[in-house]
């Protein structure tokens, strides 16, 4: 038993730490929304202090309406009782009024509040090393910052509003009950003891709670999008997996219900006795104070003052209870939030960044990497010289490390050793955002945009602001040109199935597409990622026919698994277990007996 006090106490005191977060949760809703969170305040004042005014007109109206009974209800009694009716009835139309305002404030602050949040966690996941994209505990993080961050904050602000709207009611509430005996506000906070150590317990179980089912609860949601997702519905129909996948669904599902059921019951039944003895307490004040009036000893006008200012601190000890698990529970989980906004990137630009250089060479130099987490190596003291202005192809088996060089030139990463440079200088002495304008890549599987043709084109430099016919003139390069002039609205056209009005195109379409996304950007560094692995041999002969012109004064790194693409670079290099193999000219190569020359053999045997 000792020992589980002492870890419960540990529990709370770490639980107790997170409460550093309700400073910084206050100074970003100032931010976000710092003329409507004053008005706000101001209003939970108003607000707080209503109540009281309208405990003592009731007590003035009571002894007044005794007045009017006694006295038959001639008009002198019946003017004097009109006073305290009529300014009750003007404090419960301010107080509907100051609710409606209230309500309205509430709705601007959520909003703003929900929208700059939301931009925290996108600026965030854009800032975020790819690295971070490599291990579970990152989508871990950014699951929960994100499920809470769309109602946590307004939660909170919902929860200090009233809260400190309760606290200054009960306050004053507390100075009505002292005049009736100052051990009364004392039994009001005695009362309500049991219920907040259960508030504070549960808080910590429930936060305990969802940091431990995140997992959970992702696996849940892959599951839904399995099960309802386009891109992978056709494989779902032919394989017959909804049942498969739909029970997975469930059985997780029925897992967390259970467990959440389960603590809301424990919860349920410890607050249950909490207010058992509470309700003691209060029934044996409530007892003295009739008997008081019973005795004479009191007028009913104070019985009814104190009996209202009691039930309403009872109702406000219990609301403030409420409050403090609430916020207790919200920081808490806020703490998700600010640990996600924290994560440091390791990929930085320099404090004295060099410029890039215009037309640069690039060498890898005994350079070592493996991804994040990973234990097999992606490149093994890798060497290789591209001169500038060259094409060069690199090819290889599937997993040979040819995707890794493009990542580790835009620096998504940084290799564990040895250096990469643009023209003798190491790209990590480079602005980031300076080195990566200067790159142009089609990636493997590039993003299918679901916007006009002509804007998942110009997406490939919009900074540049690029004109109609620089972007048809990037279609016609990719041969992208001639399915989008199939479209009804042509470049106007909106792409993809996601809005109405969109068109679907083919695979080898959306490739061509990012081709001329890729093309439009005038970057002197070319990187093309399995350029032709989508399209038809008549598509390939037509775009390869185009393509020296079009990588003409750049300098082009080809991946590819073709040899119809690596046929037209002027060098290629072959790489195998994260090391080049072997390079020469493709007439060179054939005509050796390295791996290319093999693959070549067996390409003209099948």
């Amino acid at each position: 038993m000792h020992e589980e006090r002492r870890i419960l106490a540990a529990k709370l005191r770490k639980a107790a730490s997170q409460l550093r977060h309700l400073p910084r949760t206050l100074a970003l809703v100032r931010e976000a929304a710092g003329s409507w969170t004053a008005a706000w305040t101001l209003l939970l004042l108003v607000q707080g202090l209503l109540p009281v005014a309208t405990v003592y007109l009731t007590r003035d109206l009571v002894d007044r309406l005794v007045i009017v009974f006694r006295a038959h209800g001639d008009a002198p009694s019946l003017r004097s009782a009109a006073l305290p009716a009529a300014l009750m009835a003007g404090v419960l139309l301010l107080a509907e009024i100051l609710r409606g305002a209230s309500t309205w404030i509430r709705a601007a602050q959520s909003d703003l509040v929900q929208d700059h949040i939301s931009s925290l966690i996108h600026r965030q996941s854009v800032a975020a090393d790819l690295a971070f994209y490599e291990t579970p505990e990152f989508y871990d993080h950014l699951h929960r910052a994100r499920s809470e961050a769309a109602y946590r904050p307004v939660a909170l602000l919902e929860t200090l509003g009233s809260f400190a709207q309760n606290g200054i009611t009960l306050v004053a509430m507390g100075a009505v009950l002292i005049p009736f005996g100052p051990w009364l506000p004392v039994l009001l906070l005695l009362s309500t003891l049991p219920a907040l150590w259960v508030v504070m317990r549960y808080a910590v179980k429930q936060h305990q709670f969802r940091n431990r089912i995140t997992s959970d609860e992702r696996r849940a949601w892959y599951y839904d999008w399995l099960l309802t997702a386009g891109e992978t519905a056709a494989e779902v129909r032919l394989f017959g997996l909804g049942g498969y996948f739909e029970s997975s669904y469930q059985t997780v599902r029925r897992r967390l219900r259970g467990e959440r059921l389960a603590l809301i019951r424990e919860q349920s039944l410890a607050e249950l006795a909490a207010g058992a003895a509470a309700l003691l307490l209060t029934a044996a004040a409530l007892a003295w104070m009739l008997w008081r009036a019973i005795a004479g000893a009191i007028s009913l006008g104070n019985l009814a003052l104190f009996y209202q200012a009691f039930q309403q601190g009872l109702r406000l000890m219990r609301s403030l209870l409420e409050n403090v698990g609430q916020l207790y529970a919200n920081t808490l989980f806020l703490g998700n939030l600010f640990e996600f906004l924290s994560l440091t990137p390791q990929v930085v630009s320099p404090p004295s960044p060099r410029p890039v250089p215009a037309s640069p060479g690039i060498r890898f130099d005994q350079v070592c990497f493996r991804y994040p987490g990973g234990a097999r190596v992606a490149l093994d003291r890798f060497d290789l010289f591209v001169p500038a202005g060259r094409i060069v192809a690199i090819v290889g088996p599937n997993g040979a490390g040819k995707s890794t060089l493009l990542k580790l030139l835009c620096r998504f990463y940084d290799p564990e050793a040895g250096s990469i440079t643009l023209g003798g200088v190491d790209l990590r002495e480079f602005r980031i955002e300076d080195l990566r304008r200067n790159i142009t890549v089609l990636f493997q599987q590039p993003v299918h945009y679901n916007a006009t043709a002509a804007d998942n084109i110009s997406l490939g430099d919009l900074s540049a602001q690029p004109s109609a016919d620089e972007i048809e003139s990037a279609a016609r390069a990719a041969g992208a040109d001639t399915a989008i002039g199939r479209l009804p609205l042509g470049y106007g056209n909106l792409l993809g199935k996601w809005f109405a009005d969109g068109a679907e195109l083919s695979v080898g379409e959306w490739q061509r597409v990012a081709l001329a996304r890729a093309f439009l950007r005038r970057a002197p560094l070319l990187i093309l990622d399995e350029p032709t692995s989508a399209m038809d041999p008549w598509a390939e002969s037509d775009w390869l026919a185009r393509f020296r012109r079009l990588a003409a004064g750049r300098t082009a790194i080809v991946i590819t698994h073709r040899f119809t693409t690596a046929m037209l670079a002027d060098e290629i290099h072959v790489m195998e277990s994260g090391r080049v193999a072997e390079s020469g000219a493709h007439r060179d190569l054939i005509q050796g007996s390295g791996r290319y020359a093999a693959w070549w053999a067996a390409r003209r045997v099948e």
